[in-house]
């Protein structure tokens, strides 16, 4: 839940700024010099990149949830078996054990959203981002149906 504050408030303040932002290039532009005109319309282009960036995200999240949601009604999250630290952090050894586990199971059926959403927790666990994304982004695609790039 508090994720999701997080998420909502820092989504909330970007808006904001987007139009704070807009607002300036709309000044800009109503000066009416040639360089005032081009200042404008290139300070202009800054929110639209913004919202369409915070529009997919969000897009990204509310599918991923979505999924989330289906694999608890079924009984099928990851259950949390990782060592901590005695400050609470992951212990590095216990996230690449269970992500040489969920990485064996997704080569074994490479077509089920369930192992690839799994396969996401393990890196996202393991700290890499990047992959925990990509991984979301296929089991996703999966999940709809849709043609996955290999």
């Amino acid at each position: 839940m508090r994720a999701k504050i997080t998420y909502a408030v820092t989504a909330a303040v970007l808006v904001v700024y987007f139009v704070l932002v807009g607002s300036r290039g709309v000044l800009l532009i109503q000066h009416g010099t040639a360089l005032t005109v081009t200042f404008g319309v290139a300070v202009l282009i800054l929110p639209f990149i913004g919202i369409w960036f915070l529009w997919k995200n969000t897009q990204f999240v509310q599918r991923a949830n979505r999924l989330a949601a289906e694999l608890e009604a079924e009984g099928g999250l990851p259950v949390d078996e990782l060592k901590r630290t005695p400050g609470g952090r992951i212990d590095r050894d216990s996230a690449d054990e269970v992500f040489a586990r969920r990485k064996a199971e997704t080569e074994d059926a490479p077509d089920d959203w369930r192992c690839w959403f799994r396969l996401a927790v393990a890196y996202h666990d393991a700290r890499d981002t990047p992959r925990a994304r990509k991984a979301m982004q296929r089991a996703i695609a999966l999940h709809a149906g849709k043609p996955v790039n290999v």
